[in-house]
C-alpha cells in the first residue's frame, strides 16, 4: 500500500481541485507501488490517471512540464552505459557502494548558479515521480557553506532550499553527489548522505586492471608490458587514462588498414608525456586535482 502521507495529500489535492499537484502524488504513488513490485495495481492506477480527461498522458505531461520549466537545460536523464563491473575500485570502496546497492535491493530505504529556489523545486518535483539515481556534479556549486562571507543570499537561499528538498525525497530515490572541493561543502549538506567516498587516484595494479579490461574490449594487445604502461600512467586519473586510450582507438581507426599497434601507442606516449610534462608551466592538466 502507498504511504499514508501520500493518500492524505492525494486527498486533500483531490479536493481542492488541485489537478496538477493531484497528478504528481498520483504519479509519486505509482513509482512506489512499481518499486514494491507491485505491476499489477501500478498498471491498473495508470490506466486510471491516463484516462481521466483532465490528464495528458505521462510522457506528454512530463515533458510539458520540463519545456515550461527549462530544466532540460541542466537536467538530463541518461541511462547507464557501463556496469559496476567496468569500474576499478579498492576493496574498501567497493564494498561500501555494494552494501548501498544491496539496501536498495531490499527496499528499506554555472550558468544557472542564479536560479531560484522556485525552480529548483520545480525539478524535485519531477525527481519525486521517478524511480531513478539523482546525480549531482560539481556538488559544491549548489552546495556550498552558508557560512562563507563571500557567497551571495541567493546562492544561501537555494543551499537551503535544496537541503529541504533532498529531505523529502521518496526512498526510491537514490542521491549521489561528486565534488573535487569537498571542504566548500555546507556542514548540513553531510548529513544527507549515509555513505562517502574518497576516490584517489589509481595505483599501478589498478591501471593494470584497466589495461587489460580495455583489450578484452577492443580485442587487439597494445604491444606493451601492462606494468611499463602503468608505470608511465601513474598519476593520472581514470577519466585521463581513457582520454589516453580513446587517442590510441581513434589513430588505430584512421591507420587502417596498414596498423601499428607499438607505433601507435608510443605516439600517444611521446604525446602525454609532452602534455603532462609537471617542470612545463604551460601544460598544467585542467583536471588533475
Amino acid at each position: 500500500m502507498a504511504r499514508a502521507d501520500l493518500l492524505v495529500k492525494l486527498v486533500k489535492a483531490g479536493s481542492a481541485g488541485d489537478t496538477a499537484l493531484f497528478n504528481r502524488i498520483a504519479e509519486s504513488i505509482i513509482a512506489e507501488e512499481k518499486h514494491k513490485q507491485h505491476h499489477v495495481l501500478a498498471g491498473q492506477l495508470e490506466n486510471v490517471l491516463r484516462k481521466s480527461p483532465a490528464n495528458f498522458s505521462s510522457n506528454h505531461r512530463n515533458t510539458g512540464n520540463l519545456l515550461n520549466e527549462k530544466l532540460e537545460n541542466f537536467l538530463f536523464r541518461v541511462h547507464p552505459q557501463k556496469s559496476l563491473d567496468d569500474v576499478i575500485l579498492t576493496d574498501e570502496n567497493r564494498k561500501s557502494i555494494a552494501d548501498l546497492v544491496g539496501e536498495q535491493h531490499d527496499g528499506i530505504i554555472g550558468s544557472y548558479l542564479g536560479e531560484t529556489a522556485s525552480r529548483l523545486k520545480a525539478m524535485f518535483d519531477f525527481i519525486r515521480t521517478q524511480e531513478c539515481v539523482l546525480f549531482f556534479d560539481e556538488f559544491d556549486a549548489i552546495g556550498k557553506e552558508r557560512g562563507d562571507t563571500h557567497e551571495t543570499g541567493e546562492i544561501k537561499r537555494v543551499v537551503s532550499s535544496l537541503l529541504l528538498q533532498i529531505d523529502r525525497l521518496p526512498s526510491y530515490v537514490v542521491t549521489v553527489a561528486a565534488t573535487n572541493h569537498p571542504e566548500l561543502l555546507d556542514r548540513a549538506v553531510w548529513r544527507r548522505f549515509q555513505v562517502r567516498l574518497e576516490l584517489d587516484k589509481p595505483n599501478r595494479q589498478m591501471i593494470i586492471v584497466w589495461l587489460k579490461k580495455f583489450e578484452n574490449q577492443v580485442k587487439y594487445s597494445l604491444q606493451h608490458p601492462h606494468n611499463l604502461l602503468a608505470q608511465k600512467l601513474e598519476g593520472l586519473s581514470f577519466s585521463e587514462i581513457e582520454e589516453f586510450m580513446l587517442d590510441i582507438q581513434r589513430k588505430y581507426i584512421l591507420s587502417l588498414p596498414d596498423i601499428n599497434v607499438k607505433r601507435i601507442v608510443d605516439e600517444c606516449l611521446n604525446q602525454l608525456t609532452f602534455k603532462y610534462d609537471p617542470n612545463d608551466d604551460q601544460e598544467t592538466p585542467s583536471n588533475f586535482s
